[in-house]
């Protein structure tokens, strides 16, 4: 039989409205099924939380600790269950850098978010006066997260926001509710009700949210294009907006590494989550010098990764999560193979499922759609380099600027190129390995604000000034 899960609304499970089945991308068949919240429903989470808000903003800050120290241990103590339900829904493998990975990250992101404080700024204190910088909650924000990381990012939205005196609703992707529904219904053992409350939807719950005049703030995590009209709603009332967006980033490898060593981080750096993550590396620039070895070794490590369904323990990459994005790669990769680039391994599939096979590809460049946009799967193109003024002029030359990375044997060489690249993060010999205590966020097209560590925290609130 299959289980629904409901809304959270108010502390309590919200089974108003008609259900809707969630897809296993791994089997075709129905994970389960949401309930569709609509806009009565969003009003009624709406009054709860602000009715919430103001007992939450008072409660002392080491309480809420105490309170996201307990969601913590609960997400510990539930931490099978969430990564089955997620890797049903989403695909992604137990295994690997998969379900239990992430739910682990969950566990350790709140942990580390927990201990975090915002201390009063004292600007001024002298016999002219004083002035004290105060960080205070924002009130309520709607929280509208994507389906590639769901559980993660949801907790990425939720704890911050909470720990700063907020009040959060949150909404999931229509193709992954479940697990941030489940999630939140845990929470709700730490918490007063209307603290926390998740609404999944089908439909159109993004732009009513964004629309509602009882939401203060708005925190996206998602495509481009959705952003901007999630910015475009936002304005309507001038919410304030934090957006984590989409990226196209840029690897730099430069002649002196051994491609050996560097293999296994390179493919990680492209095909975690199967690609399908924002700030995987999505263009891979290799010196002409050691083109050939690091492609031979990349095709090496790709070749040993098992694929398969997401709760057959030996698998270490799944499905691409749904068609439509399934048939995006699938398009990017024609596209490269029509304007002459090289198969390497991999390839475009003839089947009806949502398994593709990791692709590697040589000769690609600009006017290639797997160069020039955001393929967000498990393709990647590899474009060879002679003169580093050109490759640092590609990279930086995207309207994306999330993430980049330099591959180098010379710490000091690697260092002065990465200080050229035009991104929210760099990273040196390894790429996409962010951490909690790191502010993570983009320039240009790839989002507004940042996350994570005190500058994430800092977000969720409003600066208030205190002159005597």
């Amino acid at each position: 039989m299959t289980t629904t899960y409901p809304n959270i609304i108010d502390g309590a499970r919200d089974e108003v409205g008609a259900g809707f089945d969630v897809i296993n991308p791994s089997t075709g068949v129905a994970a389960g099924r949401a309930i569709g919240a609509d806009a009565a429903a969003l009003n009624r989470a709406v009054k709860a939380a602000r009715a919430a808000f103001p007992g939450w903003a008072a409660t002392p800050w080491a309480d809420r600790q105490a309170a996201c120290n307990k969601i913590a241990g609960l997400i510990g103590g539930n931490a099978e269950e969430l990564a089955k339900l997620l890797s049903t829904e989403q695909g992604k493998p137990l295994n690997g850098v998969g379900a239990r990975f992430e739910i682990g990250g969950c566990q350790a992101w709140t942990s580390y978010t927990a201990s975090l404080t915002l201390e009063t700024e004292i600007i001024q204190d002298n016999e002219e006066g004083r002035v004290e910088l105060q960080r205070v909650p924002i009130g309520v924000i709607g929280a509208i997260t994507p389906w590639n990381w769901p559980v993660l990012i949801g907790v990425w939205h939720i704890i911050p926001a909470i720990l700063a005196g907020n009040c959060v609703i949150i909404k999931p992707s229509e193709n992954t509710p479940l697990s941030t529904l489940r999630l939140a219904e845990i929470m709700q053992d730490a918490l007063p009700p209307g603290v926390v409350q998740a609404l999944a939807s089908e439909g159109d719950l993004g732009p009513l949210m964004t629309d509602h005049p009882g939401i203060d703030k708005i925190s996206f995590t998602g495509s481009i294009p959705t952003g901007s009209k999630v910015m475009a709603g936002a304005a309507r009332d001038i919410k304030r907006v934090t957006l984590e967006l989409g990226g196209n980033d840029p690897g730099i490898v430069l002649p002196d590494v051994d491609p050996a060593a560097i293999a296994e981080g390179l493919f990680w750096g492209c095909f975690i989550n199967n690609g399908q993550t924002c700030a995987a590396l999505k263009r891979l620039y290799v010196h002409e010098d050691i083109h050939d070895a690091v492609t031979e070794a990349l095709a090496g490590v790709a070749a040993n990764m098992p694929m398969g369904d997401g709760l057959e323990e030996g698998s270490i990459v799944g499905p691409i999560q749904n068609r439509d994005q399934y048939n995006i790669v699938k398009d990017f990769v024609q596209d490269a193979l029509d304007k002459g680039a090289s198969l390497v391994t991999g390839g475009v599939p003839e089947g009806n499922d949502l398994f593709f096979p990791t692709t590697i590809l040589t000769g690609v460049g600009p006017g290639m759609k797997l160069h020039d946009l955001e393929q967000f799967g498990p393709a990647i193109g590899i474009t060879k380099w002679r003169d580093e003024d050109e490759v640092v002029r590609l990279a930086n030359d995207d309207k994306c600027g999330l993430g980049a990375s330099v591959w180098s044997g010379d710490p000091a060489r690697a260092r002065k190129l990465a200080d050229r690249i035009s991104a929210g993060s760099v990273w040196i010999n390894k790429h996409g390995m962010i951490q909690p205590n790191a502010p993570f966020g983009g320039v240009r097209q790839s989002g507004i604000g940042v996350q994570f560590g005190v500058d994430g925290l800092r977000e969720c609130t409003n600066v208030k000034t205190i002159l005597s």
